[in-house]
Order: structure tokens, then C-alpha cells, then sequence
């Protein structure tokens, strides 16, 4: 299993970080347009998924929300190009891909299960730790250029600095929590405004993990995107 996804996942990842990969940047209509559609096709894929159910209609929404992800992050590497932007899309590429397969596991029992799970793990493990050193890279080269401002943010250096601290806070937080340590919870920041993404198993996990975003120093505001496991 391990071949066959992360494989493709490192081919894609090279490219993503190759010189002019999502190098021109949209319009604010344009950026603007290109959510509104996003949010549209979710809507519509959810709605899909609703005539499903049982695990066929946890795999439709795991996939589904996947791609809201990815089409999330590839928009906002187009808007803002940049290094880490360009990793974030990465990061939203592994995760959906575990999710999907995750779910899929589902379909299997004892240790026919356990193993798929462990396999599309490894496969999430490498791809995000593929994606990381492609970033360290880019960065490294950036550097050697005397380079080390992040091209493409309006705000300045400064601000995607304190965004991505904000990021790494949150997700320290959360992950600390006992209820929230297991749980695939995405969190992009934005401004100091927080986005929260991914499953969880109830509606208190969902609350849960918004009360502790806003906690932490920073925090603007906080936008949860948090679906419970199972339900559209």
C-alpha cells in the first residue's frame, strides 16, 4: 500500500516546489470567485453523499472534505505564492489522503484493519515528512540567495512569521488535549484568524477544539470547519 501512495505523492510534491510551480497570483475577484466556488462543490459533494450510507457514506464525506482542503490550500498558493503556502497544499494533500483511506479501512476487520490503518498512516507520515524537507529545501535555497522574505504576502515577512507561530501553538494545544490527541484536526491561520478542519468523533470534540483555539495567545478569531465523524 505504502508503494502505491506515497510514490505519487513525492512526484507531485517535487513538482509542487519546482521553480514556477503556482507562481502567478490571483486577483481579489478572482481569489474571492475562487472560494465561493469551493464552498459550492463541497455543499454539492455533501449533498451527494447524503443519499449513501453506512461506510460508503463515511468514505464519500472523508473524500469530500479532502478536497475542500486541498482546493483551500491550492487557492491560497495561487493568491500567495510562497514556500510555505506551497506546503500547505502539500499538508492538505497527505491528510486527505489518510482520511480517504482511513475510512476505507473500515471495510476490513481484525488484523486485516489494523494493518490497513498503520499503512495509510505510514503513507500520510511520509508524505508530510517528504513535503517538510522539500520546504527546508526551498527555504535553505532562498536563504543562500540572501533571500529571506516571503514572496508574494502583502502583509510582509513579519505577518506569515507570526501566523505560522500562531499555527504551531494552536496545534500544540489542541494536541494536548486528551480528547483531541488522536483526532485529525487541520489548523491554518490566517492574519491571527484560526481555521479549524477535519474529523472528530462528537460535537463536544468540535466545541472542545474551538475553546481551546481561542485561548491561546494571538487568536483573533477562529473560523471551525470541524465536521463530527460520520455525520454531513
Amino acid at each position: 500500500m505504502n508503494q502505491r501512495i506515497v510514490h505519487p505523492i513525492a512526484v507531485a510534491i517535487s513538482l509542487v516546489f519546482s521553480a514556477g510551480a503556482m507562481a502567478q497570483s490571483l486577483s481579489k475577484a478572482d481569489y474571492k470567485s475562487g472560494k465561493d466556488s469551493i464552498a459550492a462543490e463541497y455543499k454539492s459533494a455533501k449533498a451527494a453523499c447524503g443519499s449513501l450510507s453506512g461506510n460508503a457514506k463515511d468514505i464519500c464525506m472523508a473524500e469530500a472534505k479532502g478536497k475542500q482542503e486541498i482546493a483551500r490550500a491550492e487557492l491560497e498558493a495561487r493568491h500567495a505564492p510562497s514556500d510555505e503556502n506551497r506546503y500547505s497544499v502539500e499538508v492538505a494533500k497527505a491528510k486527505a489522503g489518510y482520511w480517504a483511506a482511513r475510512e476505507k479501512c473500515d471495510e476490513r476487520s481484525g488484523k486485516e484493519k489494523t494493518s490497513c490503518v498503520s499503512e495509510a498512516k505510514a503513507a500520510e507520515t511520509q508524505a508530510m515528512a517528504n513535503a517538510r524537507m522539500q520546504l527546508k529545501s526551498a527555504r535553505a535555497e532562498a536563504s543562500a540567495k540572501g533571500n529571506v522574505a516571503v514572496a508574494g504576502r502583502q502583509g510582509g515577512p513579519g505577518e506569515y512569521v507570526e501566523d505560522s507561530l500562531i499555527s504551531a501553538k494552536v496545534k500544540a494545544a489542541v494536541l494536548a488535549e486528551a480528547s483531541l490527541k488522536s483526532a485529525d484536526i487541520n489548523v491554518e491561520t490566517s492574519k491571527g484568524v484560526v481555521q479549524l478542519s477535519g474529523f472528530v468523533r462528537s460535537k463536544a470534540d468540535v466545541a472542545r477544539a474551538a475553546e481551546i483555539t481561542r485561548s491561546v495567545k494571538d487568536v483573533k478569531s477562529v473560523k471551525n470547519d470541524i465536521v463530527v465523524k460520520g455525520q454531513p
